[in-house]
């Protein structure tokens, strides 16, 4: 039986970096630990409130990058810097240089190389909705964060608010409809290898 759970403020793990403060929404395997790098993937939102940051490098994860609220200048390895505004995903190896310049809220998705796949998709929308995903084949694990407004998942009976994520860690595998009122939730998908 598929099983989501809706995910608060009160789950959630709050820590401070140099740079700002960043907010652990999910991590699996649950009781793993980001800072002894053995988990399998990791969610988190992290406010950046320095005009210059370098990322820490993960040599053994790859990272998907969403800017949530303002903008950034990024450079990843030997590109050349670019514009990260809402509405964009990166994807990147976390062992290669990465600097950031400009404040922003980010949400970040973190894989173990050879362990699984990810990506992140933002659901952006100016009025009331209601969108079918199709996660596909294999063990997946999804997660709903909801930046803004408010959406559900009806065939669960689940409701998720602004601050919240709804986190399904039993395979999804099947199509779901997320109904949403105007707002942005970003959706986060690993497929375990």
């Amino acid at each position: 039986m598929i099983t989501w759970e809706r995910l608060t403020q009160a789950d959630f793990v709050t820590t401070e970096w140099s740079g700002g403060t960043t907010t652990q929404l999910a991590i699996s395997p649950e009781r793993a630990a980001y800072g002894d790098r053995e988990f399998l993937w990791r969610l988190s939102s992290a406010t950046v409130e320095l005009d210059h940051s370098d990322f820490t490098p993960l040599p053994d994860y790859n990272r998907f990058l969403a800017v949530l609220e303002g903008e950034i200048k990024l450079k990843i390895d030997a590109q050349e810097p670019f514009p990260l505004t809402p509405g964009r995903v990166v994807a990147f190896d976390g062992g290669v240089p990465v600097e950031s310049w400009g404040q922003c809220v980010d949400f970040n998705l973190m894989v173990r190389k050879g362990k699984g796949e990810g990506c992140v998709v933002e659901l952006r929308r100016e009025e009331a909705f209601e969108e079918t995903v199709t996660p596909g084949a294999g063990n997946r694990s999804l997660a709903v964060y909801c930046v803004s407004g408010s959406a559900s998942l009806p065939q669960f009976g689940l409701e998720v608010q602004a601050g919240q994520t709804l986190l399904c860690l039993e395979g999804q595998n099947e199509p779901f409809t997320i109904k949403g009122e105007a707002g942005v939730l970003m959706v986060a998908c690993v497929r375990e290898a």
